[in-house]
């Protein structure tokens, strides 16, 4: 908020009868300066104004710097029509009604409404602008009434006394339109910084020509509507927006949730599923790898005592009643054929078309091959006690068998 001492400059000419401007050039200015007063009063508790009528020879001064915006508006109700327009004149009282400002810190501004013909020559205007220049003084000039006349001499004027843009030219042509209301948008209402004052901005927003230092009540009742206006509008869009989202966005964090927790529940597995899926695996494995051979190694032999490929695995997966030690030695049996005929396959030999048993013992008594097939089984560990006992019981039955076939070649 700028800091600032204003003395508005009022013609109060001859030419003020003319009824171009709603209702008269006159009121029209009374209006205006109304307007401008009030914004600057509000910008700025300590902002202070002035009002001085220019016509005739010596300008009078309505009213001296003051805060209290009553003695403004009552002192304007009194003014006459004089004779001519006393633009000079007008502008030096000014300049000395701000030297007499209490408050020097204020910037001294003139707001000089000029709507009859200036007879002063656009030099002398340009002098007189360089010395408010010199002096600190910005200066906005409203041209309307004689705009045509007076605009190139009021442009040299205030390209004179500007000061890096602190002075404005407005002009206003004659139309149906309300002085004041032209003002409010201009930059003599909205300031240097771009900012209007409280009551201009408040005027703005309403839109409906209500003054809100005339009627601050009516305003404050109007600002309340508009903005309960606004909260509802705004809830009633996010409840659109919300009946406007698809179902089946939502339900997608729900479906990985399962998921999830399935895979915590494996991980948090006991160790014994997880060798008995590695048994799984190797069976289902062995057995792809049998359905793949030549027809000659799938017809096995009636009296062979390896079972079926296909019968383990179902066995397992299934999870029929069943010991562990016999599950291990069917998975170790089938991982040591595959071991076999994977040797076979490197080798470039035939492989037999039928298995006999006391091969597979002979394989099973080799405790280095044993231990090797063993250490290729994901999750299975050779010194596992359970897996030596399986073993054991292996080699046992297959001891007693080439004991029996020995007696019997022997009689």
């Amino acid at each position: 908020m700028v800091l600032e001492a204003t003395v508005v400059c009022l013609d109060n000419s001859e030419w003020m009868r003319n009824g171009d401007y709603t209702p008269s050039r006159l009121e029209a200015q009374q209006d205006a300066i109304n307007l401008i007063c009030g914004a600057k009063t509000q910008s700025n508790p300590e902002n202070t104004v002035a009002v001085i009528a220019c016509s005739g020879r010596n300008p009078e001064v309505l009213v001296t710097l003051t805060g209290d915006l009553g003695k403004v508006l009552s002192s304007l109700h009194g003014v006459k029509v004089g004779t001519q327009l006393n633009f000079q004149g007008g502008i030096q009282v000014a300049q000395l009604a701000l030297k007499h400002r209490t408050n020097k810190h204020q910037h001294q501004r003139v707001i000089f409404f000029v709507g009859s013909p200036l007879e002063a020559s656009a030099d002398d205007l340009v002098r007189l602008g360089k010395r408010l220049r010199k002096n600190g003084v910005a200066v906005d000039v409203v041209n309307f009434g004689e705009e045509a006349q007076n605009t190139e001499k009021l442009e040299a004027f205030i390209g004179a006394v500007s000061n890096n843009d602190n002075s404005h030219l407005v002009t206003i042509p004659p139309g149906p339109h309300i002085l004041s209301d032209i003002l409010l948008s201009s930059p003599i209402i909205t300031g240097e910084e771009g900012g209007a004052g409280e009551g201009a901005a408040s005027r703005s927003d309403f839109g409906f020509g209500v003054d809100p230092n005339m009627d601050p009540e009516l305003a404050l009742a109007l600002k309340v509507s508009l903005e309960e206006e606004k909260a509802r509008m705004e809830a009633a869009r996010k409840q659109q927006e919300e009946a406007n989202q698809k179902p089946g966005d939502a339900p997608s964090t729900s479906t990985s949730t399962p998921a999830s927790s399935s895979a915590n529940d494996a991980m948090m597995a006991d160790p014994d599923d997880d060798l008995a899926q590695a048994i799984a695996l190797s069976m289902q494995a062995a057995a792809a790898t049998n359905t793949q051979s030549t027809p000659s190694a799938s017809s096995t032999s009636s009296n062979t005592p390896a079972p079926s490929t296909s019968a383990p695995a179902p066995a397992v997966s299934q999870d029929v009643d069943m010991s562990e030690d016999d599950e291990m030695a069917l998975a170790l049996q089938m991982s040591m054929q595959e071991a076999q005929a994977r040797n076979n396959a490197q080798q470039s030999t035939p492989a037999p078309s039928s298995t006999s048993s006391s091969e597979v013992n002979r394989v099973m008594e080799d405790p280095n091959f044993v231990n090797s097939v063993l250490a290729t089984l994901p999750g299975v560990d050779p010194n596992d006690e359970r897996i030596k006992s399986v073993l054991a019981s292996l080699q046992k039955p297959g001891d007693k068998k080439d004991e029996k076939k020995d007696d019997q070649d022997k009689k």
